[in-house]
């Protein structure tokens, strides 16, 4: 569907490493997500870039993406994207989270977020998915394989959400919540190369300790990620072709 407006809801800084090859985050979930005729808007909301209540009616959907910062704390920021959050949830925009998208977005519905009862999770994880609706038109497998870099999950959810995926460490790896909110715990918008740079930087300045990033890499070196479905997954839930 051409002539669709979106934004995303920028929840980090961008690396040096995605600058320098996709011009940004906004670069790599325009990859994903952009199809002809659409627009995409960046909004820096870790920075306090938010859009304007007055604009928010013109767009069709929102994106939440990753962070380093916990879906449960309370800076101002990540309160006024809660604000945001319900007043999208109440025009019924479409709402896509990744990673610390997916776990803010399970708060805001009135869900529980917390440190992950397994620790860091970093590679490339299997996830099993439960029958839904929303696979069957997709023609979906039983599993998928995706990239993850997290050590919080959501723990719970209101009983109105469909929980649509989980795996060995994490209960709720995908959830949706009526038609018009999705999230997903890994990163389907990461290539390999974009989570090997995150794991040696963060390693460097000690967020995450070596031995678990090492582990981290050599998960990734067992399967790839598959890709391909989950931006169809992602591209057919945010323009309503789900």
């Amino acid at each position: 569907m051409g002539g669709q407006k979106f934004g995303i809801l920028l929840c980090a800084d961008d690396s040096e490493y995605v600058k320098k090859l996709y011009g940004g985050y906004y670069g790599v979930f325009v990859r994903m997500l952009k199809e002809e005729g659409e627009s995409w808007d960046l909004f820096r909301v870790s920075r306090g870039d938010f859009p304007a209540d007055d604009q928010i009616a013109d767009y069709d959907g929102f994106v939440i993406s990753g962070s380093c910062s916990d879906a449960y704390a309370d800076d101002l920021w990540i309160c006024n994207l809660l604000i945001l959050l319900d007043k999208l949830r109440a025009m019924n925009k479409k709402l896509l989270g990744i990673c610390f998208g997916h776990q803010i977005l399970g708060r805001a519905i009135g869900g529980k977020v917390g440190r992950a009862r397994g620790g860091w999770d970093i590679g490339i994880t299997q996830v099993q998915l439960y029958p839904s609706k929303i696979f069957t038109s997709l023609n979906m497998p039983t599993s998928l394989s995706i990239l993850k870099f997290h050590r919080d999950e959501v723990l719970t959810l209101p009983p109105e959400a469909e929980v649509l995926a989980w795996s060995e460490r994490t209960g709720v790896e995908m959830f949706r919540y009526g038609d018009h909110i999705m999230g997903i715990q890994g990163h389907p918008e990461y290539t390999k190369a974009i989570l090997l740079n995150l794991i040696h930087r963060l390693s460097k300045c000690q967020f995450i300790e070596e031995s678990i990033g090492e582990e981290g890499k050599t998960r990734m070196e067992k399967s790839e990620p598959d890709m391909d479905i989950w931006w169809k997954m992602c591209t057919s839930f945010l323009k309503g072709r789900l």
